[in-house]
């Protein structure tokens, strides 16, 4: 695609032609051209960059598609979005927009929700070639996802893949906890930002934007006991990741996860990739002092924002011994003066002196660069040696992780592991289900012991899903 912000989907003038109205040859009239300029904008002020970064932003922003399809929008059904990007890729961009566009099968508007787009309330009553930059975005994210292998679609196939693979990476997300009663953070009724309603926030995950941290701390002090691992105990599938590393199988876990079980499960340092941190350790936001995690446990449970024990101390020190110095309060009363709600309420509140800087426990917030490690072990290291790679328990919605299967070869096999099907990212082999009966179901028909209390003697029913090839669900039997 050339210049998307200032041109339609292709260069030529696309003409738009209604199907469903009779037209004489010679009426040429009645046929909508579309300029060689049209695009999002109207006019020439500002930058045509801007408005494809605001499309992109919305394109990162999208609900998936089961949020939305229910909606009054007219969507494409599941079947016609595959007929649509399968069709794309065996004949390309511009045939493709020959096919449907210009040849007035479908409207730009429609056809966004193939592609997983749902139509914005601000393109809403907009003719149909605004939506060209938005659609342009959509067709060229597809033309980059990975395209799944052929070779691989059944159970067996999994299981022989586990077997024969040395260098396996394994990404994970919240799913893989929450059989230990620790939330996830997307599910409509029991995630974490569901349950985050209350605060008034615009956006639930602004609970963890560093910008938002940064101006009052107190927001996420409020909520962190819900999501501060209360148990060393780590779940089956963390058991089955400590089981690849064991038969040495496992080549990285990249995981999500800030509850640091991975640890307690006995994966090594050297295997594991905490790309959003953990708690583990705590570091001051003023003087980079670095603590255990469980210094400040008793404040994240308490709901208390934590200070820094060495700010506090230097703070004292240089405090001229038999003096204090009040503070200025430009003419208004000191009992009217207004605090911020995290600031500590004691009498030092009346004199000039600093704030001890606030404890940040060395998560990953929106907003902040992933560890180093992330970038240096995913390309330096692993692109070249992975050969299998298992997803477990993510929705893939956050970036740069999301990213990450896109990135490695594509002749690299990818299995999913989850409850609910990833849309926007196109698996080998798909298994729904619990994350802990799917990998117990894994090892049994690969004769390996998988160990764990928490894993019952119970029949697994396991069924082709309807309408697919590869994709399939896994419910426990009780015996």
């Amino acid at each position: 695609m050339d210049g998307l912000s200032v041109s339609p989907l292709k260069t030529p003038a696309i003409e738009i032609v209604d199907l469903s109205a009779s037209h004489d040859s010679d009426d040429e009239e009645k046929r909508e051209v579309i300029p060689d300029d049209a695009s999002f904008r109207d006019d020439d002020s500002g930058e045509d960059d801007d408005y494809l970064s605001l499309y992109e932003d919305m394109l990162d922003g999208m609900p998936d598609r089961a949020e939305w399809e229910d909606e009054p929008v007219d969507v494409c059904t599941i079947e016609e979005s595959f007929a649509f990007r399968k069709r794309l890729r065996l004949v390309g961009e511009d045939q493709f927009i020959t096919e449907t566009i210009e040849a007035g099968k479908i409207s730009a508007k429609k056809l966004c929700t193939a592609f997983g787009i749902r139509p914005p309330p601000l393109l809403e009553g907009q003719p149909d070639h605004k939506y060209y930059p938005l659609l342009g975005l959509g067709i060229t994210r597809e033309l980059t996802k990975r395209i799944k292998l052929p070779d691989y679609n059944t159970i067996d196939d999994a299981v022989e893949l586990l077997k024969k693979s040395k260098n396996i990476i394994v990404l994970t997300g919240a799913g893989i906890s929450t059989s230990l009663g620790i939330p996830d953070f997307r599910s409509k009724e029991t995630g974490l930002y569901s349950q985050l309603q209350h605060l008034g926030l615009s956006d639930p995950q602004e609970v963890f934007d560093i910008c938002i941290f940064r101006e009052d701390p107190s927001i996420f002090y409020s909520v962190a006991k819900d999501i501060l691992p209360s148990t060393r105990k780590f779940s089956p599938t963390h058991a089955f990741i400590k089981l690849l590393q064991d038969k040495g199988k496992l080549l990285t876990n990249f995981t999500q996860n800030i509850d640091n079980l991975e640890s307690y499960a006995g994966i090594l340092p050297e295997k594991l990739i905490q790309c959003h941190g953990s708690f583990a350790t705590a570091t001051c936001v003023e003087c980079k002092y670095l603590v255990k995690g469980e210094e400040i446990y008793k404040d994240l449970k308490a709901g208390r924002v934590a200070r820094c024990d060495r700010c506090i101390r230097s703070l004292r020190q240089a405090k001229p011994f038999g003096i204090k110095r009040k503070r200025s309060t430009n003419g208004v009363p000191s009992s009217k003066k207004k605090r911020q709600s995290y600031e500590d309420s004691t009498d030092d509140e009346e004199y000039d002196i600093a704030v001890a800087g606030v404890m940040k426990p060395d998560i990953t917030f929106f907003g902040e660069d992933l560890p180093e490690r992330f970038h240096d072990r995913l390309v330096q290291h692993d692109r070249a040696l992975v050969d299998l790679v298992l997803v477990i328990g993510t929705s893939l919605k956050v970036a740069p992780v999301s990213e990450v299967s896109g990135f490695l070869p594509a002749e690299t096999p990818q299995i999913y592991i989850s409850r609910e099907p990833c849309q926007h990212i196109d698996f080998d082999i798909d298994m729904l289900g619990e994350c802990d009966t799917v990998v117990t179901e894994l090892c049994r028909r690969a004769g390996w012991d998988l160990e764990h209390d928490m894993i019952k003697k119970d029949s697994i029913d396991v069924q082709l899903h309807q309408g697919y090839d590869s994709r399939y669900t896994f419910k426990v039997i009780p015996a």
